[in-house]
């Protein structure tokens, strides 16, 4: 990865920040449009990475896996996510 994994998750969690006001849940395709350069499987450890240390979320709907900030969305607060 060429990319510094610090810089790249501040980058996600920027994006994703950004765009809350309209979403609070992100396909795995709208981050790899992030960094066209890179491995889909590196843009894929980053999230798991950002999962773990607990600023963001993996949200599936049993077909299809989707990613948010934690404690964002409607799904965030029915859940006692917040």
């Amino acid at each position: 990865m060429a990319l510094d994994p610090e810089s790249a998750k501040a980058e996600i969690i920027k994006f994703c920040e950004e765009k809350s006001a309209s979403k609070s849940k992100f396909y795995f395709n709208d981050f790899t449009k992030l960094f066209p350069d890179e491995k889909t499987r590196d843009v894929k450890k980053l999230l798991t990475q950002l999962v773990q240390e607990e600023k963001m979320v993996f949200w599936s709907s049993g077909s299809t896996t989707m990613y948010g900030l934690t404690g964002a969305g409607k799904q965030a607060h029915s859940e006692g996510e917040d």
